[in-house]
């Protein structure tokens, strides 16, 4: 393996870390579902899906302590 495919396996592997840490893949993978199950409806925002994922975690408060 020559050093510049080293280099970017390795700038693969952290922007995919940093991808799943963030949560931004989490959204591409709502916006992919979404697609699937719902192709004629309009894909939310970022900014609506966060709004619609922290409604859904206040009404659905399973697995917290607070």
């Amino acid at each position: 393996m020559s050093p510049a495919v080293s280099v970017r396996h390795w700038a693969r592997t952290v922007r995919w870390y940093l991808r799943e840490l963030t949560g931004e893949a989490e959204y591409d993978r709502y916006c992919a579902r979404h697609r699937r199950h719902h192709p004629k409806a309009p894909v939310p925002t970022r900014r609506e899906y966060q709004v619609l994922r922290s409604l859904h975690r206040e009404t659905h408060p399973q697995g917290r302590c607070c």
